[in-house]
């Protein structure tokens, strides 16, 4: 019995051994390069950041998992980089990464053979590993396929589906113009070519989008109205995201005027909701006034959460009494939607602040009804309570 237990405790130290024994090489790239030509091995790239909690989670879960860890080391160079770090910053750059963790295979010569972002199941990162290392699968076979019959919608499927496992929609709409300007007009509403305009379309005066627009019932016939209607969204989103995400007003101002050329209801929903996010993160209050007071009963009057969101910034940086009063307004409008503590609440403060007391004590004993039933933290009632002298 002790020989047998010895026999299995030194039949799983391998693996343990390879598992302890995996590292990253953190060399610079050249080096990694050099070192790929002299090994004839391909080179396995992480971006990550140590604020990424996606990166953490591959590192301390998927990338010690000892499948994983001896199927990477025995194909390939592996090397990561932090890219908030100088090496790092480069490779962004260079391979111009827009999500976290970005793995990249690439061989000797520097061409990219596969790439993923994101965050993976352990069984679901060993297969794309393994279609890493099948050529036909690669990207550079499935484009010199693909580019010898750019019209042939199945090659084009087979090569964006790889593509989009390691790049945003912007990045695949420059091949997807090679196949989609080979489509005719009425050849467009197909399922396979509704799924290549979803998936690469990305500019919203291009002609495929363009025709979507003006041929909609047909395109939601062979799809469904929520994925049409999801396309609309998501490429005005797409267009105005980065602008707000860096504040670039200058450029989200110019892009929300090709945005606004979508008349639809729910684009302009969208549009508002990233005006007012600009407008407060860049602290135009006197634009969010604006903004809101045109717009908040036209785009916003059926959505409860929005219209205390909008009336709490009016509370706390607002203060002309006629805007409050807006803000009131949208406040009752919110209770009558959903009634709640902190509609309630907000109201009581609201009514506060234009000095109208007996009307704040009012909706101050309502929220104080309402955190009583639900047993909700009291402190907030409290304060207010002491505010307006309540006993």
């Amino acid at each position: 019995m002790r020989i047998f237990c010895l026999f299995f405790f030194f039949l799983f130290i391998p693996n343990g051994i390879a598992q302890n024994n995996f590292k990253f090489d953190e060399s610079n790239y050249e080096t990694l390069i050099q070192k790929s030509k002299e090994t004839q091995k391909p080179i396995f790239l992480m971006l990550y950041a140590t604020w990424c909690p996606h990166c953490a989670k591959m590192e301390n879960e998927v990338l010690k998992d000892t499948t994983v860890t001896n199927l990477l080391s025995k194909n390939y160079i592996c090397a990561w980089q932090d890219i908030d770090k100088e090496e790092g910053i480069v490779l962004n750059k260079k391979y111009n990464i827009t999500s976290l963790p970005t793995f990249i295979f690439l061989d000797s010569n520097e061409n990219e053979l596969y790439r993923l972002k994101g965050e993976y199941k352990t069984q679901t990162f060993i297969s794309e590993i393994q279609n890493a290392m099948n050529p036909k699968q690669q990207l550079p076979y499935l484009d010199k396929i693909f580019m010898e019959d750019p019209s042939n919608t199945n090659k084009w499927l087979n090569y964006m589906n790889v593509l989009k496992k390691g790049r945003d929609r912007i990045n695949l709409s420059e091949k997807a113009n090679s196949y989609l300007k080979t489509q005719t007009d009425e050849q467009l509403i197909s399922e396979n070519n509704w799924k290549i305009i979803a998936n690469c379309v990305t500019a919203i005066p291009s002609r495929e989008f363009q025709y979507v627009l003006q041929h909609q019932k047909e395109f939601e016939a062979i799809s469904s109205p929520l994925r049409v209607e999801r396309k609309i969204i998501n490429i005005v989103s797409e267009l105005l995201n980065p602008f707000t995400e860096t504040l670039d007003t200058i450029n989200y101002y110019k892009q929300r005027k090709i945005a606004q050329t979508i008349h639809s209801q729910k684009v302009d929903s969208l549009i508002f909701r990233y005006d007012l996010t600009i407008a407060e993160r860049t602290n135009n209050w006197g634009n969010y006034q604006k903004t809101t007071i045109e717009s908040t009963e036209k785009l916003a009057w059926n959505d409860a959460n929005l219209l205390k969101e909008i009336s709490q910034n009016y509370l706390k940086n607002i203060s002309d009494i006629p805007s409050l009063k807006y803000a009131i307004k949208w406040t009752i409008h919110s209770l009558e939607l959903q009634d709640s503590f902190d509609g309630n609440l907000l109201l009581s403060n609201l009514y506060l602040k234009i000095k109208d007391k007996k009307s704040a004590i009012e909706m101050a004993r309502k929220a104080k009804a309402i955190c009583t039933s639900l047993k909700f933290n009291p402190k907030t009632i409290d304060e207010l309570y002491l505010k307006l002298g309540i006993k």
